[in-house]
C-alpha cells in the first residue's frame, strides 16, 4: 500500500480479484463489490481499489504470503492507531490467510492521496508515537519487514536486541544464500563490540519500523497518514535514521520532530548503524549494490 491514490488503469472485478477472495469478501463482510482500479504499490502484493456498497476501499493479497503476513500487518496497523497521535493509519476491515483456492489478504479503508501536507505534525507526530513504551525491547510476537521475517524476540537492553534480533538473522541470510561473504562475519563482530560507545540509551518506543518516504502520504485534507508498518519496540533513532535511508523527508519533518523531543548529540555519525539492518533486508531481498553499502559501513567504523 505505497500510494492508494494512484489509479492507472480500470476493470471488471471479476477479472482483478480472485474469485474465491471476492466470494470471500462478500459473504464474510456483506458487502457488494462493484468494480476495481488498481493502483500502485509496492512488489510485493497485488493491490486494488474496490468500490463497494460499504464506500471505497483498499485491498491487497499475495496467493504465495505466508499465513499470518496480512494479520500481522493489520496488527501493526491498530497498534499505531491506538498510539494516541494525530497521525492517520487506515482502519482494518479485515484479514486474512491463504487457504484453498484463496489467496493471504488485507481489507482497509480507501485513503486517497492528497500530494501535499503537513510535514512538520508528521514529524512531532512520529515522536509522539515514540513516547509509547513499554518494559522490554521487541514485541510479543514476530511479524514481518517487506517480505522477510523480522524477530521480535525480547530483551532488556537495545543493544542486545540491535544484535541478535536485527543484525545477526540478516546477515546469516546473507552469507547462507551467497550475498555476503562469510569474512563480513568478523567485521560485524569488531563493530558490534563498539556499541556501547556509540548507541545513546534509550526506553523501548513503539516504532512503525519501516518508514521510508513510500511508507507515509498526506491525505486530501493534507493530514499525515502512515501505512506498511513493521512494529516493535526499539530505539526511537530507529525510525528516525531510516526515514534518512532513501529521502523523502523535508527538513520541517525534523524540525517537528525535535519539537517534541531533543536528538543525542551525534545522531548523524549513527545513522549509518541504525541502517545497517535496512540495508541488510535490501541485500537480502535485493543483492547488487546494497551488498557493497553494507560492506562499506561496515570498513567506515
Amino acid at each position: 500500500m505505497h500510494s492508494t491514490g494512484q489509479a492507472t488503469r480500470c476493470t471488471i472485478i471479476q477479472s482483478m480479484i480472485p474469485t474465491e477472495l471476492s466470494k470471500h469478501l462478500s459473504e464474510t463482510l456483506d458487502l457488494e463489490i462493484k468494480s476495481s482500479t488498481s493502483v500502485s504499490g509496492g512488489s510485493i502484493n497485488r493491490a486494488t481499489k474496490i468500490s463497494t456498497t460499504r464506500g471505497d476501499l483498499f485491498l491487497k493479497w499475495n496467493t504465495h504470503a505466508p499465513n499470518d503476513f496480512f494479520e500481522k500487518e493489520a496488527d501493526g496497523l491498530k497498534r499505531l492507531k491506538s498510539a494516541g497521535t494525530t497521525l492517520r493509519i487506515p482502519e482494518v476491515l479485515s484479514a486474512g490467510k491463504p487457504t484453498d483456492g484463496r489467496p493471504g489478504y488485507l481489507l482497509m479503508e480507501y485513503i486517497e492521496n492528497g500530494r501535499s501536507g503537513d510535514s512538520f505534525e508528521l514529524g512531532r507526530n512520529l515522536a509522539i508515537l515514540h513516547q509509547t513504551e513499554a518494559g522490554q525491547f521487541g514485541l510479543e510476537a514476530d511479524n514481518y519487514i517487506g517480505s522477510l521475517p523480522q524477530s521480535n524476540r525480547r530483551h532488556d537492553e537495545w543493544i542486545d536486541f540491535f544484535v541478535e534480533e536485527r543484525i545477526n538473522p540478516q546477515i546469516k541470510m546473507a552469507v547462507d544464500s551467497g550475498k555476503l561473504g562469510s569474512s563480513i562475519i568478523q567485521n560485524w563482530k569488531r563493530l558490534s563490540a563498539k556499541l556501547n560507545e556509540i548507541f545513546p540509551p534509550a526506553k523501548p518506543s513503539l516504532l512503525h519500523g519501516d518508514l521510508w518516504g513510500g511508507n507515509y502520504l498526506f491525505d486530501v485534507q493534507g493530514k499525515a497518514v502512515l501505512i506498511d508498518p513493521a512494529v516493535y519496540y526499539g530505539h526511537p533513532e530507529m525510525d528516525l535514521a531510516f526515514t534518512k535511508m532513501f529521502g523523502g523527508f523535508s527538513g520541517e519533518f525534523y524540525n517537528g520532530y525535535q519539537s517534541e523531543t531533543s536528538l543525542e548529540s551525534g545522531f548523524s555519525e549513527r545513522v549509518p548503524i541504525y541502517n545497517l539492518y535496512p540495508l541488510l533486508v535490501h541485500v537480502n531481498l535485493f543483492g547488487g549494490h546494497y551488498t557493497s553499502q553494507f560492506n562499506s559501513i561496515l570498513r567506515n567504523f
